[in-house]
């Protein structure tokens, strides 16, 4: 699977013009050759059941799959990883899950210029309020998002939700291995849950993300939408698990500069 291509999305005229162009014309960051070899080998240990998430936000899934993805036995896909990011704080990242969604399709570009076109918040007003806690500016705001994560550019609807209302113990957050995160159930070609926690770590921050492939929304609660019998292809997952490798690596090495030049500018 070829992670790098060279070919970026499109840009305009205005967005060539915005300050943070510089970020979208420099080289995508490297990836560890260690994630890379990942790529090909599935991983044996599955991910910690989305029915025990909380295990995952308090750090006592230690014994389940860390970084890599897979197929579980009910047939859900799983994707996890873990990223460093040297002198990154989570008020950064509290701020970028917000930015990115507002303002120019630009802001998401370079985050990954060449699998990200665009992700837009349905409610940005709410996200531009300055009266809205930076880490609330998620909560129950839809992102459209169209990006490539192996298979040609797909539209997404991410539907952000208040940690509570995805299922999670709010007491966890602010505990030693999680000081913030960002909760979601994607629909598109391939519903999934999804949840990025982050914490100090070094100097600086660790990420961890994970995605349960094959869950969605029913009647307002969280189901299996795999019918039984069924798995979720494992291309699915080693292209989400490809992605994310990648995008996470170059936002490490892109977000502290973004941030000091934009913290204010919503």
């Amino acid at each position: 699977m070829k992670l790098f291509t060279g070919k970026k999305v499109g840009v305009s005229k205005e967005e060539k013009a915005l300050s943070y162009y510089k970020f979208f014309e420099r080289q995508m960051a490297a990836i560890s050759e260690e994630k890379i070899k990942l790529i090909d080998a599935p991983s044996e240990i599955s991910a910690v059941p989305f029915e025990q998430r909380n295990l995952f936000l308090s750090g006592e899934d230690k014994n389940f799959c860390q970084i890599g993805y897979g197929v579980a036995e009910d047939g859900t896909g799983f994707v996890c990883n873990e990223t460093y990011m040297p002198n990154v704080t989570g008020e950064m990242l509290d701020w970028w899950f917000a930015w990115h969604s507002v303002g120019s399709d630009l802001r998401y570009k370079i985050w990954d210029a060449e699998d990200h076109y665009f992700a837009r918040a349905d409610n940005a007003a709410y996200v531009c309020d300055e009266k809205v806690p930076v880490n609330q500016k998620t909560w129950g705001v839809n992102h459209y998002v169209l990006e490539d994560v192996g298979a040609g550019p797909g539209l997404l609807i991410l539907a952000f939700k208040r940690p509570k209302d995805f299922g999670y113990d709010e007491k966890i957050i602010g505990s030693k291995f999680c000081q913030s995160l960002v909760c979601a159930i994607g629909a598109g070609d391939c519903p999934a849950a999804m949840t990025h926690k982050w914490f100090p770590y070094k100097d600086g921050v660790l990420f961890c993300s994970r995605f349960w492939i094959g869950y969605g929304i029913k009647d307002g609660q969280f189901v299996k939408v795999v019918p039984e019998g069924v798995k979720i292809p494992v291309e699915v997952a080693r292209g989400l698990f490809a992605h994310n490798i990648k995008e996470f690596s170059n936002l490490a090495a892109i977000l502290p500069e973004v941030y000091a030049e934009n913290k204010d500018n919503f």
